[in-house]
């Protein structure tokens, strides 16, 4: 199992898949679950959990972490690239 933390920063606000609240623009702390593949010549990981803390790391406010589906996350980044909600 290999853990890689970092931050994402959002510049338009976001409304999560069974979150009633829109998040904020802002950074977010992001923790991303892999394991390795075995069997191949090389070593290789596959994404097995991509957690999301809420709120912002400028919010104050009760601390969550959201698991996110990789089609839901890639929406929420794409939609912010964009300019826009997914």
């Amino acid at each position: 199992m290999r853990t890689t933390e970092t931050t994402v920063t959002f510049r338009h606000s976001f409304v999560l898949a069974g979150q009633e609240a829109e998040q904020p623009p802002g950074t977010y702390r992001l923790v991303t679950e892999e394991e390795q593949i075995p069997g191949l010549p090389v070593v290789a990981f596959r994404r097995t959990a991509t957690l999301l803390h809420l709120p912002a790391l400028s919010t104050s406010g009760p601390h969550q972490v959201v698991s996110l589906a990789p089609q839901q996350w890639a929406a929420i980044v794409a939609a912010d690239r964009r300019g826009f909600a997914p």
